[in-house]
């Protein structure tokens, strides 16, 4: 009853909004409304049910539905599926950051239907690393249902020239390596969303809404809301141009790393299915809970300079992260920091305590868990 009393509220909710952004004179073509998640959405959002309501062909055809993506500048999907739904599956990579991961199955696990994993045994450099998430895998048993986990192949024919060669193998395996043995219902169909992303560029839920309900462009950038440290740091720069979002339409697809970088294909073509949708995640860059998670980071990294000696020093990290500076002195990336930040996964408004570090990087510990 419950959950139901929910859905009426929350299918309530968007109705109004649907109408109240269509009736407003602003939003033509050029509305920064229409092309980015607004307050309105967020508003909505807090009363999202535990599952989505657009599972069935009911909700496509609603004109709850069409009027909702009629204000962001797109029409309501419709379903192939003989089910009538539309699944999301959120293929991100992710290298030591477990608490990252966490964070992100707790954000999203009601709003995807399969998270993908794809785990190397080796850094972008080439090096031997263990197998975290494999070795880890019972911390994440409450959301085992929904995960795909694949340990990635490298093909016979794979001779890395550049440490962006390991990079774009492991994410294009997200969908090279898995998808082909996928079965059942797990199986995609011609217009399911694929979200590609690094661990730590995490979509709002009210953005795979959004995605799930309405028809949207083959190559749509989910513009992020750009942190350093920690969400007490926003950057002062444009939005973060990730994650990204494509469709499956099967040998058609955009695979990972062309969708993420914006090449392959005809370039002409390419530019009109381009589109991006702003606020649309979060993006936490260098949040790390121990100093060892960073320097770990930073020997990952397919920028091989970032790695060297000179930024390694603790000292000079800590005084950084604690002052929102730029770790490699960089003058282009400046912080504006936010105090008891709200915008956040909600996870982190609920377990404050167990996620300082990603709060506030105060004091000489500078959050870190390992230093001094």
């Amino acid at each position: 009853m419950t959950s139901r009393v929910a859905s009426l509220l929350f299918a309530a909710g968007l109705l109004s909004l649907s109408l109240w952004l269509l009736g407003q004179p602003l939003l033509g073509a050029s509305s920064p409304d229409r092309g980015r998640i607004s307050n309105l959405d967020l508003v909505l959002g807090e009363s999202l049910p535990p599952e989505p309501l657009n599972l069935s062909s009911r909700f496509y055809a609603s004109d709850q539905a069409r009027a909702f993506c009629a204000a962001h500048g797109y029409r309501v999907f419709s379903p192939v599926a003989a089910s009538g739904e539309r699944k999301i599956y959120d293929l991100f990579m992710v290298n030591t950051e477990l608490d990252w991961m966490e964070i992100r199955l707790e954000t999203l696990y009601a709003h995807v239907d399969y998270f993908v994993i794809v785990e190397s045994p080796k850094t972008f450099q080439g090096s031997d690393k263990p197998l975290t998430v494999r070795d880890s895998w019972d911390r994440f048993a409450r959301f085992h249902d929904k995960m795909i986990y694949h340990q990635l192949t490298f093909p016979p024919s794979f001779n890395p020239k550049r440490p962006w060669d390991y990079e774009d193998l492991q994410r294009d395996a997200m969908y090279d390596q898995v998808f082909p043995q996928l079965e059942g219902r797990a199986a995609p169909v011609h217009g399911d969303v694929i979200l590609v992303a690094d661990v730590d560029e995490i979509p709002r839920p009210e953005t795979l809404f959004l995605l799930r309900t309405c028809s949207f462009p083959r190559r749509l950038t989910l513009a992020s809301r750009f942190y350093y440290y920690s969400f007490q740091f926003l950057h002062s720069g444009p939005e973060w141009p990730h994650p990204q979002a494509t469709t499956y339409r099967g040998w058609r697809t955009v695979r990972p790393t062309n969708l993420r970088n914006g090449d392959g294909g005809v370039p002409f073509l390419r530019d009109l299915d381009k589109a991006r949708l702003g606020n649309a995640a979060w993006h936490c860059s260098s949040c790390f809970a121990t100093m060892e998670q960073f320097l770990n980071k930073m020997a990952s990294f397919s920028h091989v300079w970032m790695n060297q000696e000179e930024y390694r020093d603790r000292d000079n990290i800590a005084s950084a992260v604690r002052e929102g500076r730029d770790v490699w002195g960089r003058d282009i990336d400046t912080f504006e920091r936010i105090e008891r930040n709200q915008d956040v996964p909600a996870v982190l408004r609920r377990e404050g305590e167990r996620y300082r570090y990603l709060l506030d990087r105060s004091g000489k510990s500078a959050g870190f868990t390992d230093y001094p």
